[in-house]
């Protein structure tokens, strides 16, 4: 099964950094709409992830049109605080792209305005604006893999000095 995670025109490369170390321990393609508010050779970028950054399956987009002209068909979910849906009550397909915005801006409203029943959200408390970025695109990630039963994760970690009885 795939997971495919897009970020549109990210701006933090930590959180770049981060959201690709959760791309390549779970498999997930990961896919950058620019423009990019940094280098992808940024240090800050590779620090987060750079053990990793063989491991990812990463594709680059040049701008939001141009990634639903390669994704034609996609079926897409947008995670965004505007989104009337819980991220938990949809039940998501193989091959599925959930996509993030800017850190600073989200999504663009003309594209949620176009796709009501697929805005999905993160319930928060309501006077805080949002919760970071990667944390999001890691909720999102691990309630997808859930319902898909984590396929080729590992399920059962060692002890590394002791057996588990």
């Amino acid at each position: 099964m795939t997971l495919n995670i897009v970020l549109v025109e990210p701006q933090i490369p930590q959180n770049t950094g981060n959201i690709s170390r959760t791309c390549a321990v779970t498999g997930a393609r990961l896919h950058l709409v620019r423009p990019l508010g940094f280098e992808v050779t940024d240090k800050n970028l590779k620090r987060a992830g750079l053990d990793y950054w063989d491991k990812l399956d990463i594709t680059y987009y040049d701008s939001l049109g141009d990634f639903f002209e390669k994704t034609a068909g996609g079926r897409y979910y947008y995670f965004t605080t505007k989104g009337r849906n819980v991220y938990t009550d949809i039940s998501y397909p193989d091959g599925c792209y959930i996509l993030f915005g800017r850190e600073d801006a989200g999504l663009p409203e003309e594209l949620l305005h176009e796709n009501p029943s697929d805005c999905v959200r993160l319930p928060m408390r309501p006077t805080l604006r949002s919760l970071n970025l990667s944390n999001s695109v890691a909720i999102a990630a691990y309630e997808i893999l859930r319902q898909w039963d984590f396929p080729d994760l590992e399920r059962e970690g060692k002890l590394t000095k002791f057996e588990w009885e």
